[in-house]
């Protein structure tokens, strides 16, 4: 008889201590989905940048020695995720790293965190999107938002609602640059949020009714955890995405009855024992 055999993600994403973002988020995420979270930090900070004044520390020259620990006791991962890449060096880091740790069977999930409603984070200019970019081909998933796949794909950013046609055009530039499976987030539909995924089958939308009227910190990341979960788990893309959306929705509405405020995140360990 086969023993069973625990996965293991590599995750990519900077540690910030307070505010329910990135790397404190993936871990209890990916952990309880009984997949082990392996953490590589990009940078580490007090608390994420979203608040007035913060500690950071960045991690560019460590990351190179930090996993090379890693070559030299063998590791093998099922699943890579890349989350916030501060700079262009970084890029360059974690495209050696996939080559280096990566198999033919290894879910690769690249968040492009790079901005939001419309606008691309300060540390976000047009040489950092030019390499971020080379991080497509490389991928199986891709979960860029909308002003994300904006940046990438060279599409205008505008409010309101996107048209079905808008979202294929973006969804056809992105698998142009190589992304293979795309689900891009946070289409504002109205009174609904809706995913657009688009795979080499075919392309979907699915909707969920909006919650708050204010974006919470962190909620890219508690969605793409779970994808990169149910990734190296097997789970059908469009399930994946269902459960993700669902479970983002409840944190939030849980936080807002809390009175949690926007910037500290949701506080989706209320419901974390939901998940599988």
């Amino acid at each position: 008889m086969t023993k069973k055999q625990q996965k293991k993600i590599a995750v990519i994403n900077d540690f910030s201590g307070f505010g329910r973002c990135s790397l404190m988020v993936s871990v209890p995420i990916i952990s309880a989905m009984k997949v082990q979270c392996c953490a590589l930090p990009t940078a580490i900070l007090s608390n994420h940048t979203g608040y007035e004044d913060f500690f950071f520390d960045d991690y560019t020259e460590r990351m190179r020695p930090y996993y090379q620990k890693w070559q030299q006791l063998q590791l093998h991962f099922d699943g890579i995720y890349t989350g916030f890449l501060g700079s262009v060096r970084q890029v360059a880091i974690v495209e050696e790293f996939i080559h280096q740790f990566s198999g033919e069977d290894t879910a690769i999930l690249v968040d492009p965190v790079m901005g939001d409603n419309g606008h691309p984070y300060t540390t976000v200019d047009k040489a950092l999107c030019d390499e971020i970019r080379h991080l497509l081909p490389l991928s199986t998933i891709i979960t860029p938002n909308v002003t994300e796949a904006c940046l990438l794909s060279g599409m205008d950013y505008h409010e309101g609602a996107y048209s079905e046609a808008e979202q294929k055009e973006m969804a056809y530039r992105l698998h142009r640059l190589g992304a293979r499976q795309i689900v891009i987030t946070g289409f504002d539909m109205g009174d609904e949020i809706g995913d657009f995924i688009s795979c080499p089958d075919g392309t979907s939308q699915l909707l969920r009714q909006k919650i708050s009227g204010s974006p919470h910190a962190g909620t890219g990341d508690v969605f793409a955890s779970v994808l990169a979960a149910d990734a190296v788990n097997g789970v059908p893309l469009a399930q994946s995405v269902r459960k993700a959306s669902s479970f983002v929705g409840e944190a939030i509405r849980l936080s807002d009855e809390m009175g949690i405020p926007a910037q500290d995140g949701v506080c989706f360990e209320e419901i974390l024992c939901t998940l599988r």
